[in-house]
């Protein structure tokens, strides 16, 4: 029996893809969609999506129960790394002195990097310990809702 890894792959990354959507996150897979969404006044929650099992086992259910508090972001918005190449170099662009992470977490206010929740920071974590440091920095950065 073989199987064929494309389609393997094609149906992992859908299934990143409508996770993240479903949790109430934009979709950014071009340049101009990054620019245009960054641009936006406010702040912005950057989910830095990937198809590894941090990613699915801790990033994406963080990144949606996260958003049941006081205080969050205006925009919630992704990118996904090895899928999207150029939108996620876009978005990279934005996160001086954080180096490239993926899974990972960006707040942005007003276009401007605050802080990031880097990839060190979920491995090896479960989904909570990432909510709790998902809701610090809505504490730090957002208002409430």
């Amino acid at each position: 029996m073989s199987m064929d890894f494309n389609f393997f792959m094609n149906d992992v990354v859908r299934q990143a893809r409508q996770e993240i959507a479903a949790a109430g996150y934009e979709e950014l897979t071009t340049p101009e969609e990054v620019e245009s969404a960054f641009s936006r006044p406010g702040t912005t929650l950057v989910m830095i999506n990937s198809v590894c099992g941090c990613a699915g086992g801790v990033a994406r259910p963080a990144a949606a129960h996260a958003l049941h508090y006081d205080k969050r972001p205006d925009h919630l918005v992704t990118v996904f790394a090895g899928q999207d190449k150029e939108a996620t170099e876009t978005a990279r662009s934005y996160f001086t002195g954080y180096p490239p992470s993926s899974p990972s977490f960006a707040i942005l206010k007003d276009g401007k990097i605050c802080t990031m929740i880097e990839r060190h920071q979920i491995e090896g974590y479960d989904p909570m310990n990432v909510v709790n440091k998902l809701q610090q920095t809505f504490d730090e950065y957002c208002e409430e809702i």
